[in-house]
């Protein structure tokens, strides 16, 4: 279903400033694969997922989505095929339009727009009822602009969005890091539900251990642009947060030996 082959991404190439953020990095889900990618802060979990959005192109490597290889395909190409929940509530939607304007652009990602009214009697009528599963009371304010609202409200609705047309993929970026956690929870429960309904195949990114072993059937943990763990079947449904605390303990610890190495092999070279 999703193919990930050997891809390689360095910023700044031969500067001072150079970044290698994706280090052959190789992935293959079947269809209606969970996937849960955790990692420190800069291990390339967000680049990996930029990477298949197509935020940027890779330096090496192929992405294929189903029958189609798109590696060199442009982001607004491949947005017919991904859906897209950024990790801040206002991005991805059109604050200045009405929630039902926002949600009638969903309905047509990827589709030909002409200059007739997309939110007819009918529309509207479907876009309520879609609505009112969020038991948000959301469904009597369609008129509203989308900017008007609470970031878990936004967020639940960037959700229905990014996923109203069941695309052959779903990308989550810590979807839910910038909301309390009411909103988080809520916003949480919303996913497990749309992806399990609509058996979506699913990358998402998370800092929170407990959302790791709680949701999706896959997990894979990063580390300087590459794949340091894949954890699946038997392994994962085993797996505690306390495990996955402990392989970020063992990491760090391994970082700072060979540091330590490092710095005297300097000092006895000098």
């Amino acid at each position: 279903m999703l193919e990930i082959s050997h891809i390689r991404k360095t910023f700044h190439p031969g500067t001072p400033n150079e970044v290698r953020a994706l280090r052959n990095v190789s992935l293959s889900l079947e269809r209606g694969t969970f996937l849960i990618i955790i990692g420190t802060n800069g291990s390339g979990k967000s680049t990996l997922l930029n990477a298949v959005a197509g935020t940027f192109l890779v330096d090496e490597g192929t992405v294929s989505l189903g029958s189609h290889t798109i590696t060199r395909w442009a982001e607004h190409q491949r947005a017919k095929l991904i859906g897209r929940v950024f990790q801040n509530p206002f991005s991805g939607t059109a604050p200045t339009m009405t929630i039902a304007e926002n949600l009638a652009l969903a309905t047509r990602r990827g589709q030909r727009r002409g200059l007739g009214w997309a939110l007819n009697r009918g529309m509207m009528g479907e876009l309520r009822d879609r609505i009112r599963t969020l038991n948000m009371g959301l469904e009597q304010r369609l008129e509203n602009p989308i900017g008007s609202l609470s970031g878990g409200q936004r967020q639940a609705l960037t959700l229905i969005m990014a996923s109203w047309l069941k695309p052959e993929l779903l990308l989550l970026d810590e979807h839910t890091a910038a909301l309390d956690p009411k909103s988080a929870d809520q916003v949480i429960r919303l996913t497990h539900e749309i992806i399990e309904r609509d058996k979506l195949t699913t990358l998402m990114v998370t800092h929170s251990m407990q959302q790791a072993v709680n949701l999706g059937n896959r997990i894979v943990m990063m580390h300087r642009g590459e794949v340091l763990h894949d954890l699946y079947g038997p392994e994962r449904e085993r797996v505690r947060p306390e495990d996955l605390l402990q392989r970020f303990d063992e990491v760090r610890c391994r970082e700072r030996l060979d540091s330590a190495v490092a710095e005297m092999l300097r000092k006895n070279y000098i």
